[in-house]
């Protein structure tokens, strides 16, 4: 699965726990063979070292503790992947200890009724379910009723789907703010060629959905970029839009925070990115000080009018939206997003009443890593580089012969810089859309 990184498996005891990854995964108490306990973290140390000491004062912590030999933890690259990875283990394999602590009320799963003619989503108790042999998939439990409505609430904003009970002769609600499309109301109502077609499409956007909740996430995000290749190669810019901005709410998701309830406080999250950060890119810049301030670039040129750039900032390892700035490309001439990044470059360190960086993030590869390096040449500046490219998310480090790194996907300075990137795009495209169509300015 996409989901899984990497296992590690350790004896149960204090000073093992403390070598384990300060990173987002599923672990498993274990005895001998036998899986006693499954939960998830966005901080694997820091969750099994409050087992630990929960154990001290909760009888249910303590007959987990006391009865384990073993943890297991499996690394993932987000919250939404060990999410979806936690609720598919404990469902295979029902460990002893999640289910005594959990009552048919607490349990949520994920319904598709694929037997439909239009298959329907929805979240279901474990009551609902209970005893019945049918065509319908289940995906869980979850415990959380809000993550459930959280990602079905994204996930529709991607792919679309239907949860009205009945057909009828009307579309519905759903079906006007984009929710349910093509909806099954407007099908029914076409002539047989165009409402197969629409059909089609329709369980097209549920197989996406089956796929996500299997964890095959990185497929979906593949053929929504092939489809916006396609789009634009095309020219058909409406659709093109339409499509980044449903790889925008899938991305969303993917490095949302989930874990309300799971959630192990730390304050120093900040802190370890950027020390995460400065291990990674200090053996490419040996004069590499403090990163108290980080800038990202983004150009949005989908068809070469109204184009723009963003730049997004963090402070500390922190995002700094009071710092965020937008272009308008003012050259009108310029025609590749090279072109562009130099005039942004040069008019943004032309400021000097802005605060230096101390690195400075491209989103893009060796191509426009070099343009950065020129255009900072010619201004005397001397700031590292880094480039951010994807398929899949690597680094591309600005200097000698610009070599690539791929860290693994759940290290915090790495992913430091994904979420940069990925504010970047979405900034740049808020400015793109907003000069694209006036009405939005209102």
């Amino acid at each position: 699965m996409a989901e899984q990184v990497k296992t590690i498996s350790v004896k149960l005891n204090r000073s093992n726990i403390k070598e384990l990854p300060s990173t987002t995964g599923v672990y498993l108490f274990k005895k001998n063979k036998e899986i006693l306990y499954i939960g998830k973290s966005v901080n694997l140390k820091a969750r099994l070292l409050s087992h630990l000491e929960n154990a001290k004062i909760d009888k249910k912590e303590a007959a987990i503790v006391r009865g384990s030999q073993v943890v297991e933890c499996i690394i993932t690259d987000s919250e939404f992947n060990a999410l979806l990875l936690e609720a598919k283990l404990i469902n295979r394999i029902q460990p002893k200890y999640n289910v005594i602590w959990r009552d048919d009320k607490s349990n949520l799963y994920v319904k598709i009724t694929t037997g439909e003619e239009y298959p329907k989503i929805s979240a279901v108790r474990k009551t609902e379910i209970r005893g019945k042999k049918n065509k319908n998939i289940f995906f869980g439990p979850f415990s959380s009723g809000w993550s459930v409505e959280t990602i079905l609430k994204e996930i529709r904003r991607v792919f679309p789907f239907c949860t009205q009970k009945k057909i009828g002769k009307h579309p519905c609600f759903y079906s006007k703010i984009g929710l349910c499309r093509p909806c099954p109301n407007d099908i029914e109502k076409e002539r047989k060629e165009k409402r197969e077609k629409m059909k089609k499409e329709y369980r097209k956007n549920i197989r996406n959905i089956i796929r996500i909740f299997k964890g095959n996430t990185d497929l979906v995000l593949k053929n929504l970029y092939r489809r916006l290749k396609l789009s634009a190669k095309k020219k058909d810019y409406e659709k093109a839009i339409e499509l980044r901005d449903k790889i925008y709410h899938f991305q969303r998701l993917m490095h949302w925070r989930l874990f309300i309830s799971d959630r192990t406080p730390n304050y120093n999250q900040s802190a370890e990115s950027v020390q995460s950060l400065k291990q990674i890119l200090r053996h490419y810049f040996t004069k590499l000080g403090e990163l108290n301030r980080i800038e990202c670039y983004d150009i949005s040129n989908l068809n070469q009018k109204n184009a723009t750039a963003s730049l997004v900032v963090a402070s500390g390892g922190l995002i700094d939206k009071a710092q965020y700035r937008r272009f308008k490309i003012k050259n009108l001439k310029l025609q590749s997003d090279f072109e562009m990044l130099e005039e942004v470059l040069t008019r943004r360190f032309k400021r000097r009443e802005w605060p230096d960086p101390q690195l400075v993030v491209i989103d893009g590869g060796r191509p426009q890593v070099r343009t950065a390096l020129r255009i900072f040449g010619e201004l005397g500046i001397d700031i590292p580089v880094v480039g951010i490219a994807k398929h899949p998310d690597r680094l591309v480090m600005g200097t000698g012969n610009l070599p690539v790194v791929r860290p693994a996907m759940n290290n915090l300075g790495f992913n430091l810089l994904r979420y940069l990137r990925d504010e970047s795009h979405r900034f740049a495209r808020k400015y793109h859309l907003l000069l694209r169509d006036p009405l939005l300015k209102r």
